[in-house]
């Protein structure tokens, strides 16, 4: 991915937001990280409007499903039915196994549907796989 280009991360628990960082500067992925704790955060960051906004957007969104005020499937919703934002790729990283969240996840338009791994070194595994992956799609 271009290292110009940010990568949101949508998350509540300040630990997964460490562990993002910490597996980002291991897998030396350079693009600048903001965190953000929940879906209402995020769209009021998105939806910001002046000269600058559309260089501050986000390349990628990484979003948690389960956090307070506005989840990530409410959140997903929203981003999707935006014209302007719905280009955003967003890859789903949660705790969530469910086959049903992840169905919806799908249903919403994301990306792709991730869970994170408990151990650190295979978090930082699925971190560099989604880096790998998005830099593939964006070509040389």
């Amino acid at each position: 991915m271009d290292r110009n280009v940010s990568i949101l991360h949508v998350e509540n628990d300040p630990v997964d937001v460490g562990n993002l960082q910490r597996a980002c500067a291991r897998l030396g992925v350079r693009n600048p990280l903001r965190a953000v704790g929940n879906g209402e955060q995020a769209l009021d960051l998105l939806r910001r409007k002046g000269p600058d906004a559309r260089e501050l957007r986000p390349g990628l969104i990484l979003l948690d499903l389960s956090m307070p005020v506005m989840g990530g499937l409410e959140f997903l919703r929203a981003l999707k039915s935006d014209p302007e934002l719905r280009v955003i790729p967003t890859v789903v990283l949660t705790a969530s196994s469910h086959e049903a969240d992840r169905r919806n996840a799908y249903a919403l338009g994301a990306a792709g549907y991730l869970v994170k791994p408990m151990e650190f070194d295979r978090f930082a595994e699925v971190v560099g796989a989604i880096a790998r992956y998005w830099a593939l799609c964006e070509g040389p």
